[in-house]
């Protein structure tokens, strides 16, 4: 999908900034594939101790064992975001193995691919405990122990350039889901502020993930109707993730970056 200059120009040296989180603690949910492994893998490299979750631990297993062979520290956690009680023990176990998660990565999400009047209610309510309860509660999971502790944090959730742009192909209620996140983003922003707590998003365009896969299995090979007819590379957000959670960012909340190559500009 790219030519050798494209691929030059977006090779994982480009995104080498230097960001020092030593001594910060992240919990990045979804983190057994795609977007969230990587943004694991780039918060550890940066200094973090980072906790995963996911519903598929053996994998999680794999990406400890990734980190900690680079000399980081990866703590795995089984989580499901439908579940408040995953929620709660899972950061109350971040807390007690590494400290206080002051970094939250709300990256966990499934699509939905249907028409709107042909979804089950089961799958509607999928759709949206995991998109949009589950981030709330952990947002607020995360944030109330900040607060308690007087200590300032960071939440990025991640959204999608679906929130902006949706062509009637389907997925109509993961567009709305997402819709949900970014005001969500920008509602706890502002009643958090007087904590100093940072609360922003990301909306990723296409990126390659198992998400992205099982699409295109589906509808085919649909980069060539992107402006630049291809699909990103996790490596194209490793500059964006750690700018939100440093210090660099102190003045950015209740901002929702695209990163989406041009596509939500159709």
């Amino acid at each position: 999908m790219t030519d050798d200059a494209t691929a030059t120009d977006r090779s994982p040296a480009r995104f080498n900034v230097p960001v020092d989180l030593t001594g910060r603690v992240a919990l990045v949910t979804g983190a057994s594939s795609g977007l969230g492994r990587r943004f694991a893998v780039t918060l550890a490299a940066a200094g973090a101790h980072v906790a995963v979750g996911a519903r598929r631990v053996e994998r999680l297993d794999e990406l400890a064992a990734e980190i900690g062979a680079a000399g980081g520290r990866c703590l795995p956690l089984r989580l499901d975001v439908t579940d408040p009680e995953q929620i709660t023990e899972a950061v109350e176990t971040a807390q007690r193995e590494l400290g206080i998660v002051d970094i939250l990565v709300n990256n966990a999400g499934i699509p939905d691919a249907q028409r709107a009047h042909k979804m089950s209610l089961g799958l509607v309510d999928d759709v949206l405990d995991t998109n949009v309860r589950g981030p709330w509660l952990l947002a607020c999971e995360v944030a109330k122990r900040l607060i308690d502790a007087h200590q300032p944090g960071r939440i990025v959730n991640i959204s999608s350039i679906g929130a902006f742009n949706y062509t009637g192909m389907g997925a109509a209620l993961y567009s709305v889901s997402k819709a949900a996140v970014n005001r969500m983003t920008e509602a706890l922003a502002v009643e958090w502020s007087r904590f100093h707590i940072n609360v922003n998003a990301i909306a990723p365009g296409a990126f390659s993930s198992e998400m992205m896969d099982g699409m295109m299995s589906r509808m085919g090979d649909f980069s060539g109707t992107f402006p630049r007819k291809r699909i990103g590379d996790p490596s194209d957000l490793d500059s964006t993730l750690p700018y939100l959670v440093s210090p660099a960012s102190a003045m950015v909340t209740g901002t929702v970056i695209k990163v989406d190559d041009g596509q939500g500009s159709r």
